[in-house]
């Protein structure tokens, strides 16, 4: 199976790329919640959820996301990553009404700050079930996190998830989430001028 040669960044064009909730000290979370909460009330095409346990599960799955990435030799710059999917995922694009992007060929990423998860980490890291989410199936990938040269091997023996978009949005976040590999740059290096 031909991998593909770029990673994507989805984000809506009303926001810059590149902009992690988990960056934001708690004043401006807030008002950045708040307002989202608001945008999705208003618009149905913005489909993103964020209930009010989002940020500690999001912080959570971070924090052993880079545990697990240092533990393997991983030097991450950042707290939390910037977030990229491997390829392009229409099911991802579907989530804004406004669906920016940004590709960058993850060959040339450098190791030690660059991470996947397979698939998104908050279903790899397998917290959801203390936030009120269905347990998902345990799999070898789970609970683990790979550099990018590692990817050729587990899509070999795990496939590469289709990223088909959804018929149906409403309530994704607690059905089964096999969707897409999801890429963590760990270093704001990588990124810079290119949003």
């Amino acid at each position: 199976m031909e991998l593909p040669d770029t990673i994507t960044h989805y984000h809506s064009r009303s926001d810059r790329p590149f902009q992690n909730l988990s960056d934001l000290p708690p004043d401006a979370l807030a008002e950045v919640l708040a307002a989202l909460k608001r945008r999705k009330a208003r618009d149905p095409a913005f489909r993103r959820v964020f209930g009010g346990r989002y940020m500690e599960f999001r912080r959570r799955t971070e924090d052993k996301m880079r545990t697990l990435f240092e533990a393997r030799g991983g030097k991450p710059d950042r707290r939390s990553p910037h977030y990229f999917v491997l390829g392009d995922c229409p099911w991802f694009a579907g989530l804004y009404p406004d669906t920016g992007t940004v590709t960058l060929d993850w060959r040339s990423l450098p190791r030690a700050q660059a991470s996947f998860t397979y698939p998104d980490s908050f279903v790899a890291m397998r917290l959801g079930p203390e936030y009120g989410l269905p347990p998902e199936p345990v799999q070898p990938y789970h609970d683990r996190v790979f550099f990018l040269d590692e990817l050729a091997e587990v899509v070999a023996a795990h496939g590469l998830p289709d990223g088909a978009a959804d018929a149906d949005y409403e309530g994704y976040h607690a059905r089964r989430f096999e969707t897409y590999i999801e890429v963590q740059v760990w270093a704001d290096h990588p990124v810079a001028g290119i949003a």
